[in-house]
């Protein structure tokens, strides 16, 4: 038998997720798994935790909550035999939108048990993981706009995640208003490119900005590379020109938008900046290096999402 570990965030998402995390018992306990439930009691904890579940040789943690705190037991669980099971129930869970898994609400709560049935018998594959600073991420490591509007809003109080995306964007128009970009290097195998950007930002997938913009159309989950993309510009009126040029996808062909594939990056500045990871703020600086650390996780992932894989195990 399989043994399975529950780990719920308490103050994820909009509604409180608690009161029914023991429906998902049933249908993962049918499929052949014990389980196990926990509460993270913070960022902190859900690594720990996720890290001492893999020591007890666990076979799978389900995360439950939003994309910080997949990205949270990711971090526990990289390097691991143990596999990461996503259950969004977050208030943005940009990681489950990408392999087509419907969130949690309280208008819909068997949408967990739903989830848990995809993730139930699928055979785990094995995805790249970042790491920023020495800090791992599994969607994006973000630098300039989109930090400095994330360290004000998180954590943020639940009644804020029910207008969750009003409240980023009016955050980023005002940091927009009085901020206006950074003069970075970047080192990207073997070659400098410098500019004044807005905003840069390393995906690991297709989706950003909550998941209304689709910035790497062609990213694989594993295929040992991520992207960088720079956005140019110091003014409002730039910052508005990219969100809606990032939407409509124009940001592919815009001359003030670069992609830079890479394995290893280094990103400089004389000023200091604002860092964040899977929507986490972290601590900033001068300087940040991300390296891509190949197939570094154990995953659960739907069979419809196997086309994210460049070398999926069917």
């Amino acid at each position: 038998m399989r043994k399975g570990l529950l780990l719920y965030n308490p103050a994820a998402g909009r509604f409180p997720v608690r009161r029914f995390v023991r429906g998902i018992i049933k249908p993962l306990s049918e499929a052949g798994w014990s389980i196990d439930i926990a509460e993270t009691l913070s960022g902190t904890h859900a690594v720990q935790t996720a890290h001492q579940a893999a020591r007890e040789e666990y076979d799978a943690v389900f995360a439950i909550g939003g994309d910080g705190t997949v990205g949270q037991v990711a971090s526990g669980l990289a390097r691991t035999e143990t596999a990461l099971g996503v259950l969004p129930a977050g208030t943005t869970n940009v990681w489950a939108i990408e392999q087509g898994q419907k969130p949690f609400s309280w208008w819909h709560p068997g949408n967990l048990r739903e989830n848990a049935r995809l993730l139930a018998n699928v055979e785990p594959q094995y995805v790249d993981v970042g790491d920023c600073n020495d800090q791992p991420f599994l969607l994006w490591a973000g630098i300039g706009l989109d930090a400095q509007a994330i360290s004000k809003i998180e954590p943020r109080p639940r009644i804020f995640k029910h207008m969750a995306f009003p409240h980023y964007f009016v955050t980023t128009v005002l940091e927009a208003t009085f901020w206006h970009g950074l003069n970075l290097r970047v080192y990207a195998e073997g070659s400098l490119v410098e500019g004044h950007y807005l905003v840069a930002v390393a995906t690991n997938i297709r989706h950003y900005a909550g998941g209304q913009a689709v910035i790497s159309p062609n990213a694989l989950l594993d295929d040992g590379e991520m992207d960088l993309w720079l956005l140019s510009g110091n003014s409002l009126a730039d910052t508005f020109r990219h969100y809606f040029d990032l939407v409509a996808g124009r940001h592919l062909t815009s001359e003030e938008a670069r992609r830079i594939p890479f394995q290893n990056v280094r990103i400089e500045s004389d000023a200091n900046f604002s860092i964040h990871v899977d929507g986490d703020p972290m601590l900033g600086g001068h300087k940040a290096e991300i390296k891509v650390k190949h197939r570094a996780l154990k995953v659960l992932i739907p069979e419809n999402a196997l086309y994210l894989l460049k070398n999926p195990k069917r």
